[in-house]
């Protein structure tokens, strides 16, 4: 499986988690309802609360769009047009939630970047990467882990 379609399947299990939605009367809530999930992949109520997720018009594409933005892209356009090595990283990214979030990540990185005034292209980023984060155990990030089921690399 490429790297793109591993995204793809991600958004599309996403956005088959969404479809487990169910209304129920909530007497606290605005409107007197709320949604819950039944989750199979990902943390639903965490990722919609984060992201601010309109829950009324969710469709595949702002799944995709999610998913993108989980592992540091604005957009599902960026992913999808992104190198090699910028999708290398984005899977370990993913991969490694439990160890690094995507702002952990963006705040160590633009940190060695400026102690060393460069900028890392992406292939030094994932050595970098899999250096400090993904070889190495201990480190838990202190952003929740959107996923349910941790992924084999």
């Amino acid at each position: 499986m490429t790297q793109i379609e591993f995204f793809k399947l991600q958004a599309k299990n996403l956005f088959r988690d969404f479809k487990t939605k169910t209304r129920y009367v909530d007497e606290e809530s605005i409107d007197g309802y709320s949604n819950s999930y039944s989750p199979k992949y990902f943390d639903i109520d965490s990722i919609f609360l984060d992201y601010d997720v309109d829950e009324e018009n969710f469709t595949l594409m702002n799944a995709q769009h999610l998913i993108s933005r989980l592992v540091g892209f604005r957009q599902w356009s960026d992913l999808i047009n992104a190198s090699e090595f910028e999708l290398e990283l984005a899977k370990l990214l993913f991969d490694n939630q439990d160890k690094v979030s995507y702002d952990d990540w963006d705040i160590y990185i633009t940190g060695a970047e400026n102690d060393n005034n460069t900028i890392f292209d992406p292939e030094f980023r994932v050595e970098i990467f899999k250096q400090v984060f993904a070889s190495q155990s201990g480190h838990v990030s202190l952003f929740p882990d959107y996923r349910l089921q941790k992924t084999e690399s």
